[in-house]
């Protein structure tokens, strides 16, 4: 036990910075590289420029859940419709999640990376800072995705329009 609590003081940086996509934006997130890390993930948001932080401690919290039968499958609604447009009966359930923390600041978000990522300079954070960031898969503004013909990188599903 002596030997983790000296490496933790010693090394408390506990997250590794990686690229990534959130939806179809360019992103970036901090995962966990040992047990010792007290958060699960943090995804950044650039739509809304905040980090979001999933921490280990759990709460519990009430979430719709669909209503099951006795064979475990989904009870469906029967009649009119319900509001939600949901097809499914559903019920409020009491589920252990994972406490969430938002990041707000730019400044907090920097001090928090330099804080708990071992390799805080490996991903050039200022240009999902700019005002204006761009779709990984277009280059067009954010928000904007282009389904013009087969983009390259794109998987297309038999919903997606070719």
């Amino acid at each position: 036990m002596a030997k983790k609590k000296k490496y933790l003081e010693e090394n408390p940086k506990t997250m590794i910075l990686l690229k990534s996509a959130f939806g179809s934006m360019k992103s970036f997130k901090l995962m966990p590289i040992n047990s010792d890390c007290p958060y699960v993930e943090c995804l950044f948001s650039p739509r809304e420029k905040i980090l979001v932080v999933i921490s280990k401690f759990m709460k519990q919290s009430y979430h719709m859940v669909p209503k099951l039968d006795d064979n475990g499958d989904e009870i469906s609604v029967k009649g009119k419709p319900r509001a939600n447009q949901k097809a499914v009966k559903e019920e409020r359930r009491l589920v252990d999640t994972c406490s969430e923390h938002y990041i707000i600041t730019e400044d907090e978000i920097r001090d928090f990376i330099n804080m708990f990522s071992v390799n805080p300079d490996a991903i050039n954070i200022d240009e999902f800072f700019l005002p204006e960031s761009k779709d990984i898969i277009s280059g067009a503004p954010k928000g904007v995705i282009p389904i013009t013909g087969k983009e390259e990188g794109v998987i297309y599903n038999d919903t997606m329009p070719k």
